[in-house]
């Protein structure tokens, strides 16, 4: 009798949710346009939660243009507009999660990590995303970058700036040149480095994009459940819940 063969890629545990689960389609109720006050409350919690979609926000939400809402299965709420896909909320979590179209028009404006290509399949599939596909060559983790020592670098960089931004003690004793140099400074809080590294960690139950090894656009969307920090540091472990990828029942539903 023939040894039996452990696979290179074993199997991940956990099947996807209903949601998740690649199948011809996914049923959801009618659009019901929304009252003025949740929609506003949904421009809000978009911008607070992905900041850098704030230059885009009336391209993503476009003024005089209503959002509607569809119910789908296992309680998750899809939110459209002109039938466009934006986000999803499930109710038992209040974070409101991109709809990967909207991520694939404003790919710059999410927290992202990157798998190997060893997973991408698994991802596909439903199947739970485990640390060792983000921490593996071909993976990618945040790089915080120091955004005082940014900002230190950016104020002394011009002529004389770096001395103008010390609190001079002039007759009056005021600190306006110290405001004015602030306000000079400009920072971004967070985003993508030139190789895509995301500027800061990632905790535990924000949401983050899944970019894939050699391709372009991104492969699912979830939930964080370990802190990118720990997965550098355990390097096992899932890693993601709640995930949505191309190919399942929310991306082939249509919302016309």
């Amino acid at each position: 009798m023939p040894p039996t063969r452990t696979p290179k890629h074993p199997p991940l545990q956990n099947p996807p949710t209903n949601l998740s689960a690649p199948k011809p389609s996914l049923h959801g109720s009618p659009k019901q346009k929304l009252k003025s006050s949740i929609q506003r409350s949904i421009r809000q919690s978009i911008l607070t939660t992905y900041p850098l979609l704030t230059p885009h926000i009336d391209e993503v939400l476009p003024k005089k243009h209503s959002l509607e809402q569809i119910k789908l299965p296992d309680r998750v709420a899809l939110f459209v507009i002109d039938g466009h896909p934006l986000v999803y909320q499930q109710d038992n979590n209040r974070v409101l999660l991109p709809h990967l179209r909207l991520v694939h028009r404003f790919p710059h404006c999410f927290p992202t990590v990157r798998i190997d290509r060893g997973a991408i399949r698994f991802v596909l599939s439903g199947a739970t995303l485990m640390a060792p596909g983000l921490t593996s060559p071909g993976g990618r983790l945040p790089i915080p970058v120091d955004r005082d020592a940014l900002a230190a670098a950016a104020a002394a960089g011009g002529e004389g700036k770096g001395e103008e931004k010390a609190v001079k003690e002039g007759e009056d004793g005021e600190e306006g040149d110290d405001e004015e140099g602030e306000e000079a400074v400009k920072v971004p809080n967070e985003g993508p480095d030139e190789d895509g590294h995301w500027s800061r960690e990632l905790e535990k139950g924000e949401p983050v994009v899944i970019m894939a090894e050699g391709k372009e656009e991104a492969a699912a969307v979830g939930i964080l459940v370990m802190g990118t920090k720990d997965i550098k540091e355990k390097g096992k472990g899932p890693v993601m819940e709640e995930a949505h990828f191309l190919g399942d029942g929310l991306w082939g539903l249509s919302v016309e």
